[in-house]
């Protein structure tokens, strides 16, 4: 299904939150009718709420059709690690807009309404997803799912052996990026570093002179300006 330019994204993406919600809010209110004593209602709820978990399950294979898996014996091992680093890719970003941006400014609307309750609800909900992120992030680290260092690799390999066999080089541009000549990290400042502090839209140049990779910790003069390769 191509979604590109289409508002079928968007509704899938609605349609996909409002399933999720209608699920946590039926088991939520299986909870409440088991401790009023209601089991057959709370069985009732959590039979719902499974089934809206399947309707959105489907919602987000349309918007999602690369993390589809049918059948993972014809599955290579670089395509099962492409697809886990997708999921691992979809969730840091999710995470990091929590704790960046979506429960900070939930937590300033809860002051200027003066409701001390929500305010500590969400701080606690930030922190907890910026725990979320670096956990998804170390993982990544861990289970060598670093999409983006392994596709610097992979253009720099395929480079070489265009070049032993008397292909041009494509022509290199530096952008605003950097990379670490230690373990190949790219910082872009579009997405900055927020568990070191860093910001989104943070330039390199920007960046204290004590901040150390976050994947390796090489020191901030290890970076380079990362070149690149655009189409002749």
């Amino acid at each position: 299904m191509d979604l590109s330019n289409s508002n079928t994204s968007q509704n899938l993406s609605d349609a996909f939150a409002g399933e999720s919600m209608a699920n946590r809010k039926y088991l939520f209110f299986a909870e409440v009718a088991k401790k009023l004593g209601m089991e057959d209602l709370a069985k009732l709820f959590r039979e719902t709420a499974n089934q809206e978990t399947q309707h959105a399950f489907s919602h987000f294979r349309l918007l999602h059709p690369e993390l589809v898996v049918d059948d993972p014996s014809t599955l290579t091992e670089e395509q099962k690690k492409a697809i886990a680093s997708r999921c691992l890719e979809l969730a840091i970003e999710g995470e990091t807009y929590e704790y960046t941006t979506m429960y900070p400014e939930f937590a300033e609307q809860a002051r200027v309404d003066r409701d001390s309750g929500a305010v500590a609800e969400f701080k606690e909900q930030e922190e907890e997803s910026r725990e979320h992120a670096t956990m998804f992030r170390q993982a990544a680290h861990k289970f060598g799912l670093l999409t983006h260092i392994e596709n610097h690799h992979a253009n720099q390999y395929t480079e070489a052996l265009e070049g032993l066999n008397g292909v041009a080089p494509k022509q290199k541009v530096v952008g605003s990026k950097w990379i670490c000549r230690v373990c190949s990290m790219i910082y872009d400042p579009v997405v900055g570093d927020p568990d070191s502090g860093i910001a989104p839209g943070t330039p390199f140049e920007e960046i204290p002179e004590d901040w150390s990779c976050p994947i390796c910790g090489a020191q901030k003069k290890s970076f380079v300006p990362y070149e690149e390769a655009v189409a002749a």
